[in-house]
Formats: C-alpha cells, structure tokens, sequence
C-alpha cells in the first residue's frame, strides 16, 4: 500500500517507470486510480482538477482536505493554517480530525482521537478505528431492534392468516397456514447501512487491530441482511429515544457512505475507491459557526449559518424580478434584528506588510458593503484564520464604512489552541461591540 501526505496546493510525485521508485513516488497506474476517484467525486469539476491536478510527473492538491483512497495508495492531503510556520504533520492531522468533529458534530471525543493522530495514522485509518471501535463497543451493549413484518407458512397459525395466498397458492396443502406475522429482529434499515459500512471499510482497513474489529463486526451483523450500496435505506432510519445511542454513528455511516455535508445534490457512492474530501472554504465556516453558536448559547443572540436570501437588484419595469440573491455566512441576530455578519475566508492575507489594505482583497469589501446595507447591520465582519505573517497578535482592524454608519471589522483567528480558545475568541469579538459598543 502506498501512501503519501500532502498539503494544500502540495504535490506528490508520480513515477514515469512502470513500477515506481519504492515508497518515494505513486506509480503511474497508481497516480491514474488516484485521478479516477478524484473525477467521480461528487465535487469535482468537469474534470476534476479542482480536487487533484496532473502534471505528469507529480500530481497536486487543490484546495480540499482529506483522503482519497485507491485500489493499493491513497493520498492525504492536509491543511495548511501557517506556510511560515513548521508543524507536523499529525498536529496537524489532529486538528484536522477536531475541526471535522466540530463542523459534523460528530462527537468522536478527543482523547482518541488525539492518540491516534500522535502515531502514524493517516486521517482515513483514524476514522476508521473511531467507527469501528464505537459500533464494537454498542454492538456487544446490544444491537437494536424492531417488529419487523414476515410472512411465512407454518403447521399451525401465527399472528393473522394471510386468505388470499391461503386458498391459492396453500389450497392444495391443509396442513400448512399462511400466516402474518411480526418479530423483533435487528434486521432493521440503520443495521443494514452500518454493515454495508463496515464491509466498506474492510477493504481500506490497513492497520491489523482495525482488520480485527471490522470482521468481528461482519459476524456479529450476520442476521442482517446485505443491502447494495446504491439501494440504501437512509429514508426508512428514524433516531429517536430508542436508539438515541446509534446517532453518531450513523452520521459517521453517512459520512463515509453518502457524503452528505459534501454535496447534498448528489447521492454518490465511491465505485473508485474512498474519497473523504471538505473544501477548506465550507470546512472553515461550519467550525466557525459551529463555535460561535457555541459561544453565544447563553446570551441573547443566536446565530443563523447561510441566512438572510435577500436580493441585491430588483429589475425595473412590469416585472420587478429580484436578481443576486445573498448567503452571508454568518448572521447573528437579538431578535428578529440583524447585529452583525459575519464571512469567513479561507486565505492567507497580510502577507506584504507594507500594504496598508492588508492583502484584503476589494471584491470581499464591497461583498460586505453590500451585506452591511441589505440587512441594515451596524456590524460586518471579514474572519481569516491567523498565521504568524501576521504577527504574535491576532488581527483587529476596524473601518467606518463612507456615507454611513456602518463598522466594517477585518479579524482573525489562531486555530491552533483549538476550540476552547477559537470560542473564547468569538465571544470576546462579537458580545462587548454588540452590547456596549466596545473600541477593538
């Protein structure tokens, strides 16, 4: 098995020989199934050079993290928060794992989590593990259950007689009843995904104790019946009170069976291999909102992620149709009145320092602008992640936006101390300028 760690925008090279240089470079055949799945990627592009790009002699990362696994390699692709800054590759890896669980909620827990990110895990293997060790551990509590429907011919009745096949097909046989019946049996529709799951899993499994624990997984699912991936039940799984326990898993299921939060438009299952990908961009954004909710759970504000809708242009004439619908990122209302919105960007700005602009591109200013009059908000706010181009503090810069009074406020956060810290920095930035008005 091949495999190579790569981060944004990174390459990894690509052997001309038929059979590749040792553990240095993908073979051809091997860079050519890596492409395949990237390409059957629900998020791809026409050709997929958004995900993975061929150069022949290497092939490069766009702007996604994650994993795409192939027959025999994979390739992760990590983030990458501070070009001047080194770190390894499983802090970053472990911050990769927390802001997947934060964003998804999935409530992995970061104690494993973090272990396993310690050693030489990839991102893959510890999702892996995380899956397999919990449904391990809830299949042994008990697997859960339901009254099924069954029909069955029996010597003697049960439950209701079915008449119609009992004076047809049974007609010539009286000592058998059709009989219709309910049992409680664990053949239910979230089972039959988690094995589908599981032997998925199998097949990308590398590390022995993993291998272990899906097999013994596969026997304690043998009642449950196989299900083609492509014919899944997601619509018949119901979490309630009953089987409240299985709700992370079967996110976990949907994340490595349905990519779902990838792209809610497609219902794709990986025929090419696995194929883990979140753009930066929307990754950022639901970490951010997801902490920010966390931050004002005990106030007065709440927090509304890919609000508002409202329209920038209204055509003039009999029609009057709204063009330009908005999305901000962020708002975050007291009431039903707009406070604030917030956009986050993924990008490195304040590279140069001496441009007084700070690398703020002039299409997000006027972005915000627009924001900031549409939703009749005194507060806008561009958030970038920190790096140390910027300096040992994080960025506050805060501009009065011309023929109003609207504040336009360009931040950053260290993502580093992790989530603690982010949602810290989140109350502190957003609650004192909302209640009192505070200076930055």
């Amino acid at each position: 098995m091949t495999h190579h760690t790569v981060h944004e925008w990174g390459s990894a090279s690509v052997c001309t020989g038929a059979s590749g240089n040792g553990s240095h470079a993908f073979t051809r055949t091997q860079a050519n199934a890596l492409l395949a799945a990237a390409r059957a990627h629900p998020l791809a592009n026409q050709h997929g050079t958004n995900i993975l790009i061929d150069r022949h002699s290497e092939i490069i990362a766009g702007q996604m993290v994650g994993v795409i696994a192939a027959p025999g390699c994979s390739l992760e692709i990590l983030p990458k928060i501070d070009s001047d800054a080194i770190e390894p590759d499983t802090a970053m890896r472990h911050r990769l794992v927390r802001m997947l669980d934060i964003a998804l909620g999935l409530e992995l827990g970061n104690g494993q989590a973090a272990t396993m990110a310690r050693q030489t895990d990839t991102l893959l293997d510890i999702l892996i593990r995380l899956f397999a060790d919990r449904l391990l551990a809830e299949a042994r509590r008990g697997l859960p259950r339901a009254y099924l429907a069954q029909e069955d011919d029996l010597p003697s009745l049960r439950g209701r007689l079915d008449v119609r096949r009992q004076f047809t097909a049974l007609a010539v046989r009286p000592d058998r009843l059709a009989c219709r019946y309910d049992s409680l049996l664990a053949d239910t529709a979230l089972l039959r995904i988690m094995k589908a799951c599981v032997a998925l899993l199998r097949r990308h499994a590398r590390a022995i104790e993993t291998v272990r624990r899906l097999d013994e997984l596969r026997f304690l699912l043998t009642d449950v019946s196989d299900v083609p991936p492509t014919n899944l039940p997601w619509s018949q799984v119901r979490i309630d009170r009953t089987n409240r326990r299985w709700e992370t898993l079967f996110g976990l299921a949907r994340l490595f069976l349905k990519r779902e939060w990838q792209a809610t438009h497609h219902d794709h299952y990986a025929q090419h291999g696995i194929t883990l990908l979140f753009p930066m961009n929307d990754l950022f954004e639901a970490y951010i909102a997801a902490l920010t909710k966390r931050a004002l759970r005990s106030t007065e504000f709440s927090v509304h992620v890919q609000g508002g809708g409202l329209f920038c242009l209204i055509e003039e004439g009999e029609t009057g149709r709204q063009r330009f619908q908005t999305k901000p990122d962020l708002l975050i209302k007291q009431g039903k009145e707009v406070v604030m919105v917030i956009d986050t960007k993924w990008k490195r700005i304040g590279r140069n320092p001496e441009d007084a602009k700070r690398g703020v591109s002039q299409a997000d200013v006027y972005q915000m602008m627009a924001y900031a009059r549409l939703y009749h908000c005194p507060d806008v706010m561009l958030l970038y992640p920190h790096h140390a181009g910027l300096g040992d503090h994080t960025l506050n810069a805060a501009y009065g936006i011309l023929a109003g009074t609207e504040r336009l406020r360009v931040t950053s956060v260290d993502l580093i101390p992790g989530e603690a810290a982010v949602t810290e920095r989140m109350f502190g930035m957003i609650v004192p300028s909302l209640i009192s008005n505070a200076p930055l």
